[in-house]
């Protein structure tokens, strides 16, 4: 018993030897792993215009390197941008850099202190944009990971290149996704082209400045949207290129069968706008005064008029504008159309024999008009081309 016991022991002892042993053998526990982390909130730069990216990486809680990303306008009040990229020097709690914008080479200088204050941080310091500098005091600053900063850094252009049908994106809407550096040849390519460009598609953001790339809007005939882009694709520099969101909304809008409203393969415009017009006299009580097709965009434009029943005894006019975009249903072939029709935009004149009462209508930007209930026109034009509407609680035609 008492040999047995001595074995025991002697094992017990052994084995706390060897692990102690492997211990002492064991190396250095490995320095914490490289993190990155990201600032985009930044206050003061610029005026408080510049949108701002700070990346550091990390050692644990030490920042071994860090680079700023400066987007700002280019000049005071303008559109344009200008941006610049500083890979920064780290020196303790002081981060500091030089380098050039991208756009008008105007030389800068960074030096930034940074502070931890508790969850938050603080920067203080000075940044200087060509003779332009500006002091830098931006407390309460949160990082984020990673993977934070790149789920809020996805960005959808809405470009889809070939659509089931346009229930999602619009027939007469293209969206062209170019390189920076192959824009300008790109839009010159544009002139004298019937279409229309849209002006706000040719400012480039800071998210088009870091990804490199554009989205050109373009509204087009319908008819002619595949021929273009099929050819936008071919062109140098071009990245993407298909139909996106447009004037079409599908509340107000009707699918019919094509029979009986083409010539050939192309749309009788005529016949659609004389019977676009009927129903629309009706339902608006007014009378017909002009119809005419945009060229370059393939909408109808119908102008209606009717006496005012605001103060009837001056015998004031309405104008009902209406506009109207009738294409086939999908891409391609298709044996059905789909016609939207666009709110009435109403505006009020005198427009008597003699002199005339000056009338101001003192309506906002965002109503485009006085825009009014159109009396049931959607429905009365399912009815005249019996047609379908779209059921937005089901997605479907009904």
């Amino acid at each position: 018993m008492r040999a047995l016991l001595l074995c025991l022991v002697g094992l017990m002892t052994a084995s706390s030897e060897l692990a102690f042993a492997q211990m002492k053998l064991s190396p250095k526990a490995a320095p914490s792993a490289n993190e990155v982390r990201y600032f985009t909130s930044i206050d003061g730069l610029m005026d408080g215009n510049a949108d701002v990216v700070l990346k550091e990486t990390r050692q644990g809680k030490t920042v071994t390197s860090a680079v700023l990303d400066v987007c700002y306008p280019a000049e005071k009040g303008s559109d344009r941008k200008d941006r610049f990229v500083a890979n920064l020097a780290v020196n303790g709690q002081t981060l500091t850099g030089t380098t050039q914008s991208i756009s008008d080479k105007l030389p800068v200088t960074v030096k930034l202190v940074r502070k931890p204050t508790g969850d938050t941080f603080e920067f203080k310091g000075q940044i200087s944009v060509g003779r332009t500098v500006t002091e830098v005091t931006s407390t309460d600053n949160f990082d984020l990971s990673e993977k934070e900063f790149l789920d809020n850094q996805t960005t959808d252009d809405g470009i889809t290149p070939t659509p089931k049908d346009f229930t999602e994106v619009s027939p007469e809407s293209i969206g062209v996704r170019v390189k920076l550096d192959a824009a300008l040849d790109f839009l010159k390519g544009l002139k004298g082209q019937d279409l229309e460009v849209s002006l706000n598609s040719l400012t480039v953001s800071c998210d088009a400045l870091r990804a490199g790339e554009q989205t050109i809007n373009i509204s087009v005939d319908p008819d002619r949207a595949t021929a273009l882009i099929a050819k936008s694709k071919s062109s140098p520099g071009v990245v993407a290129a298909g139909w996106t969101s447009g004037v079409v909304e599908m509340e107000r809008s009707i699918r019919f069968a094509a029979a009986g409203w083409r010539d050939g393969d192309r749309l009788n415009k005529d016949k659609i706008a004389a019977a676009i017009a009927n129903v629309l006299t009706k339902t608006l009580s007014a009378k017909s005064a002009a119809a005419g097709w945009n060229a370059n965009t393939g909408k109808l434009k119908l102008t209606f008029k009717r006496p005012s029943q605001q103060f009837p005894a001056l015998d004031l006019t309405e104008t009902v504008e209406i506009t109207a975009l009738v294409a086939p249903d999908k891409p391609g072939v298709s044996d059905r159309l789909m016609l939207w029709i666009g709110s009435p935009v109403i505006s009020t004149a005198d427009e008597g024999a003699g002199p005339r009462l000056n009338l101001n209508e003192e309506s906002s930007g965002d109503e485009e008009g006085d825009q009014k209930d159109d009396n049931g026109s959607v429905d009365a034009l399912a009815k005249e081309f019996k047609g379908q509407r779209w059921d937005t609680d089901k997605s479907v035609w009904k």
